[in-house]
Order: C-alpha cells, then structure tokens, then sequence
C-alpha cells in the first residue's frame, strides 16, 4: 500500500506545484486526471523519488520512503514509466527486458512480453534502445519492461502517449495482465476515457491539490459532463 501523508513540492518561494496533498493506494487500478499542468506527472515523478517532495511523508507498505532515491525505490518495488521513454545506447530490447526482470530471461520470455505490446519480437528482440526506435516503439518497450519486472507497484506517466491505436486498445489488457501477476497497485497519470474507465479510483488534481477523488462510477460521469466543466479527458501534456 502506498501511502502519501500531506505532501507539498516547491520550485521557489513564489512556484508551488503540489499543494497538502494526501493519498492512499491500495486499488488495482487507481487514475489521477486533470487539467494541464496541474501536478499530475510532478506527482508521478514524486512517488517513484525522481522529485522530492518540499514536505510531507511517503509511506510504501508501512515504511517511511520519503528520503529513498530512485534506486531504493525500485528494490523496494516500485516501477516507474516515463511519459517520454529513457533511450539506452548499446543495450539491445532483450537486455533492456532482462534487466527489468532481475534474471537473464529466455528469448521465448522476452517475445511473450513484447508481442503483449503489440510488437514483432523478431524485429525488435535484438535492437538497440536507441534513436532508431520510434517514441511510439520506446513507449511500448517500456510497458513491456514494467511488466517484465512485476513490481508491487507499478506508476505509469501517460501510457498512450505516441501509441497507436491498435496498440493502445491493447495496453488495457497488459494493464489486467500485469496486475493478475503482481497482485499489486497500477497507478496510471492519464486524461484518455478509455484507460479512467478501468480504474477502481480516480483521482482528480487541479492547481496542485486534489479536487475530487473517489471510485469510477462517482467521478468519471462528473468529468465526462460538459455542462459541469471538467473535462479533463482531452488529451495533452502535463
């Protein structure tokens, strides 16, 4: 269970991004949604220990994690996705999808993961992670890599961006995939109707704080009513 505890993060004295914001996350699927640039993919970054937060505490499965680095993090067991995927020079998608799994794992393996994703495993088992590939290719071998790692808890920045729509119809079943494996929590920084109507949670951040929070069936109709004002669900970046 993750567990964040009035959690504030300052750029200066004048820019405060995430304002007292307290959370808990121990749903399958749990959305955070809302308008641009209102902390959404700060906050991301702020659980998996890229950002630390100016104030506040985290707690991941009872333990205070607030001054783990990214590195701690994931051996603890979180996964983190970045809206626009890392490239690695030098390490082909086989290697790439070992890592992630902490053992050496077959190429049958490494295919299995990446035909979930929708990608040809011949073509790409033996690429390079490098400036060949696509943002919308990266974007697909990170998911899979995630998903190769299994973590307790998985967060991920904008899954569909730069997805096609093949592939994006199937993110939702690696998401369900995933979590049978894992058991675990997915958190899921997304505006795209879609991928908010598997969550168990949404949770809505506007200007920094939490707007409104609370299962599917309360608040997706909310953000779906034109005539209330929030629609968020447009698309575009944080």
């Amino acid at each position: 269970m993750l567990e964040l505890k009035n959690i504030s993060y300052s750029v200066d004295a004048n820019t405060h991004i995430l304002k007292d914001i307290s959370l808990t996350v121990d749903e399958r699927f749990v959305a955070i949604t809302g308008p641009n640039g209102s902390g959404k993919s700060t906050l991301a970054k702020v659980i998996a220990g890229i950002i630390k937060p100016t104030s506040g505490k985290i707690y991941f499965d009872g333990v205070d994690i607030t001054d783990y680095s990214i590195t701690e993090r994931a051996k603890a067991g979180i996964s983190f996705a970045f809206q626009q995927p890392v490239r690695f020079k030098g390490i082909t998608v086989k290697d790439l999808i070992s890592i992630a799994a902490g053992s050496k794992i077959s190429v049958s393996e490494a295919c299995t993961y990446l035909s979930e994703v929708g990608l040809c495993a011949k073509e790409y088992i033996n690429r390079e992670v490098n400036a060949s590939l696509s943002g919308g290719e990266l974007k697909r071998i990170e998911i899979a890599m995630i998903n190769a790692r299994g973590t307790k808890l998985s967060v991920f920045d904008e899954p569909e961006a730069g997805i096609d729509l093949w592939s994006f119809n199937n993110i939702i079943s690696v998401f369900e995939s995933m979590y049978n494996r894992t058991n675990g929590s997915i958190i899921i920084i997304s505006h795209q109707e879609r991928i908010l109507n598997i969550a168990d949670k949404i949770v809505v951040i506007a200007d920094g704080r939490i707007a409104d929070i609370g299962a599917k069936n309360k608040i997706l109709p909310e953000l779906l009513d034109v005539k209330a004002g929030c629609r968020f669900t447009n698309g575009g970046e944080n």
